[in-house]
């Protein structure tokens, strides 16, 4: 196409030829980025250069895709055949502004990214697949896979593919018996499919056997004896040979159980434009013989020869090795497995010290790795009775008061049996065999399937202080005798009395110690001394709302009256405590309790000058790091109990970053603060009477600096080189000291957001970016980039970094030649030169003067003699 016929095109396109149809599309002669879609008509116009010099007459296109991208002479850039994303997705041009071919202005770069479209239909990597799966392999577990890719844009929903079961031939009622992963492909049984898929009927044999014709016909002839038809004529035979030998040489290909069809969509199918590709995949159904045969019971102490065989497993490999290993870790596994798969039960169990037991079968290869998956097989140790009841208690006491009514509980006789709970094993039965003294009718009796005993009669005291009981407790089996103790014990006719009704009047100071004892108290009670009713408790019933008081007893009559509370004058500085003796045991009917069952004291509390109190406990303080100095941080609440003056002061501020006022109790800030520097710290804050020091009380402040964006990612290194003939990427690293979500990760670009056409640059991690050379020069050069490192947040700068480029020695590192090394020296290093060179020639001088002098005196004395 002649440049006259494109320029006509490219006024035809702009709607007048002086291109004023091409609004928004001239631009002054400066760096641009514009965006094409693939496969778009030609010529397309991507826009026009304006320059202000009258005397440009021309325009020079170099870079990438030439034979693609054009410039007219007067500026208009212009596709002159479609591009395709797929060959490439950006190209970067520069373009020159030229007077009779001589550049006057530019170069300016131009960067075209291609648009993908969806022109690529997804495509299988194969036209079929095979497969084979085992009957009743479980419901969404993986066995095999389809895969598809797509050439168009990976970043676009053009080549996002979802994967789809079409159909399955054959179809049963048109049930699925399989599913397909729409995200990644992989086929699996259905939960249809775990329960239907059935493999077809094989002969089995056993490990080592022979799988011969004549191991086949000894077979045949045990399934079906006694026919005299020869096996070559025998159509059964025939038949069951056809399908053994179709079993050994299985054609998924030719002879499939199930075949799939399988389609994949890009557009995540979710479009009708989206396009497809199709494939099938034919699967074969094998028998599964690993197959878990249930939980097994054995009962505990079974007589007979050991080891025994409780079960076989077969695996899928006929050359497996077995190997059983417990699940938990026991002393005693009394289990093994032989080379058959049959599992042995080594020894007597006891359903007493351990009632089930978890097996793990291994099926593996001669290496050690699993041909099945671990199966775990339960065995139960079922009970028999081999244990007697035992009483819980050698003798079981219970007490009852006389007068009691008949029907009245008298205790439950506690037993218990080892063996199985809820069987007839340890169903327990209770009967009185004895009483003792006896009386007629019997005094007791006893539920035979709980062991509540009872009254059958008023007791009194005054005919049996004691009876004593034999009880049988017995399971189907065997029996225990149990021995109980009934002790008919005092009515409580009697009631406590104190020694006194006053205990009159007492001071204490209002520090005195918790648990300090104020007085002991005294009452007494005539019932029996041994009976419960006779047993006394102390209670404070009036004069002490917030239980500051509390009595400690034994229960036999004296009472310690202590302080459980921290007394305090300015709250209650006066108490008169109500205290209550009383029996566990209810009074007798028509009995109650009166004023000598009770008695007062009374307590004066004095004042004590106290330390100052805080209103806070935990004084904790968290801060932005940039706050401005002046600003309040805590107000330090106190207060004296006796409501004097006081003050405040701070210690412990390392960095001199704080100042608190005495008298507010105010805490501020009077220099910067930097959590870079330190991020938590203590300071103690003491609160003092103004007028008397000793009495302080102190508290540390917890002070936390919240940090600010105020550091920006810098990169650790600032130069790096890679070799011309093997270039490696190189690794740029950037830290930054404030704390996330101030930090990293990092984002990494170069300068304004611009590919470059030489370099890439790729994010590795939150710290690290990867450096890689695209395009290596011809010769030795030391490239300048400008890289923009932002952290979390999107604060960061424009950084250079250095990469030289050039010729490595067999070590790996630059060579620079003996020429290139050439140097002059500063002031400094000149003068030492020249001071070590003088110093060398007065050395030498005087050693010469020195030989000199020497060989004349040898002369003298070689003249002498």
């Amino acid at each position: 196409m002649t440049p006259m016929v494109h320029l006509c095109l490219l006024a035809l396109l702009l709607g007048s030829a002086d291109g004023s149809g091409l609004e928004g599309q001239k631009v002054s002669f400066e760096n641009m980025v514009v965006e094409v879609a693939e496969g778009t008509p030609v010529p397309y116009v991507l826009y026009q250069f304006q320059v202000n010099n009258p005397s440009v007459n021309g325009f020079r296109l170099n870079g990438e895709g030439s034979d693609a991208i054009k410039i007219s002479e007067d500026g208009w850039l212009y596709l002159d055949k479609p591009l395709d994303w797929s060959h490439n997705d950006n190209y970067l041009v520069a373009v020159e502004a030229l007077v009779d071919d001589e550049a006057v202005e530019g170069p300016v770069y131009v960067t075209i990214n291609v648009l993908d479209v969806n022109n690529y239909a997804p495509v299988f990597n194969q036209s079929y697949y095979i497969a084979v799966v085992r009957e009743n392999a479980l419901a969404g577990v993986p066995f095999t896979r389809v895969f598809a890719s797509d050439r168009d844009d990976p970043s676009t929903p053009n080549a996002q593919l979802r994967y789809s079961l079409v159909s399955q031939i054959p179809s049963k009622n048109s049930t699925l018996l399989f599913q397909v992963d729409a995200m990644t492909g992989e086929i699996s049984t259905s939960q249809q499919g775990q329960q239907s898929l059935k493999a077809s009927e094989t002969i089995q044999f056993a490990r080592g056997e022979d799988h011969g014709v004549d191991a086949l016909k000894a077979k045949f002839d045990g399934y079906c004896p006694a026919p005299t038809v020869p096996h070559d004529q025998n159509p059964f035979f025939t038949c069951v040979e056809r399908a053994e030998t179709r079993r050994r040489n299985i054609n998924p290909l030719e002879d499939p159980d199930y075949t799939l069809f399988v389609r994949v969509q890009d557009m995540a199918g979710a479009s009708e434009m989206a396009l497809s590709g199709n494939t099938r995949v034919h699967i074969v159904v094998q028998p599964n013989l690993w197959v878990n045969p249930g939980r097994l019971s054995v009962t505990e102490h079974a007589e007979g020869s050991y080891p025994r065989v409780l079960t076989k497993v077969q695996s899928n490999e006929p050359d497996a090795v077995y190997r059983l290993v417990q699940k938990e870790r026991e002393l005693t596994f009394p289990f093994q497995i032989n080379e058959d798969g049959e599992i042995l039960l080594t020894e007597e169990l006891d359903r007493e010290e351990k009632d089930m037991y978890i097996l793990v079968v291994m099926a593996e290869d001669q290496f050690n790795n699993e041909v099945d998956p671990p199966m775990e097989i339960q065995v139960v140790v079922e009970d028999v009775n081999d244990n007697a009841p035992v009483c819980v208690t050698e003798e079981s006491v219970f007490e009852v008061q006389e007068d009691e009514p008949v029907g009245s509980l008298v205790g439950q006789l506690l037993a218990h049996d080892d063996d199985e709970e809820g069987t007839l094993n340890a169903l327990l039965t209770y009967t009185i065999l004895s009483q003792d003294p006896p009386t007629s009718p019997d005094a007791f009796t006893i539920d035979a399937a709980s062991g509540r005993i009872q009254a059958l009669r008023s007791l009194q005291r005054r005919e049996h202080q004691v009876y004593r009981l034999s009880v049988r407790v017995s399971d189907p089996v065997y029996s225990a005798e149990c021995k109980v103790v009934v002790k008919v014990i005092d009515v409580n006719n009697e009631l406590p009395l104190f020694e006194k009704n006053d205990y009159g009047s007492h001071t204490l100071a209002e520090d005195a110690d918790v648990g300090h004892t104020v007085l002991s108290i005294t009452a007494s009670d005539a019932d029996d001394p041994e009976s419960g009713s006779s047993f006394i408790e102390f209670h404070i019933s009036a004069g002490d709302d917030d239980g500051v008081f509390a009595v400690e007893t034994d229960g036999r009559g004296v009472g310690h009256l202590v302080i459980a509370k921290p007394l305090d004058f300015e709250t209650f500085t006066f108490y008169k405590l109500k205290i209550d003796a009383r029996n566990p045991e209810p009074l007798m009917s028509g009995l109650q309790y009166g004023s000598d069952s009770s008695t007062f004291v009374s307590l004066s509390v004095t004042d004590v000058d106290e330390v100052p109190e805080f209103t806070l406990d935990v004084l904790d303080v968290a801060v932005a790091e940039n706050t401005t100095k002046g600003t309040v941080l805590l107000t330090v609440e106190a207060k004296d109990p006796e409501g004097k003056e006081i003050r405040f002061k701070m210690e412990g501020d390392s960095q001199g970053w704080l100042e608190m006022d005495e008298t507010s109790g105010q805490i501020r800030t009077k220099e910067k603060l930097d959590r870079e520097t330190l991020e938590t710290f203590e300071v103690k804050v003491t609160a003092f009477e103004k007028d008397n020091l000793d009495k302080f009380e102190e508290r540390l402040v917890s002070v936390r600096l919240l940090d600010v964006n105020d550091n920006i990612p810098k990169l650790t290194e600032t130069k790096a080189f890679i070799c011309r003939k093997k270039p490696e990427a190189v690794f740029i690293k950037a830290r930054d000291t404030d704390a996330p979500p101030f930090s990293q990760p990092f984002s990494f670009a170069f300068a304004h957001g611009k590919k470059s056409h030489n370099w890439d640059l790729q994010v590795v991690d939150g710290t690290t970016a990867k450096l890689t050379l695209k395009k290596t020069p011809e010769k030795d050069e030391i490239f300048s980039l400008n890289i923009n490192i932002k952290d979390n947040a999107g604060v960061g700068v424009t950084q250079a970094f250095h990469v030289h480029v050039c010729t490595c020695t067999e070590l790996g590192y630059c060579y620079v030649a003996p020429a290139e090394r050439a140097f002059m020296l500063g002031l400094g290093p000149t003068i030492g030169i020249l001071a070590g060179v003088l110093g060398f020639v007065v050395i030498a001088f005087v050693i010469v003067i020195k030989r000199s002098s020497k060989k004349e005196a040898t002369e003298e004395r070689n003249a002498l003699m």
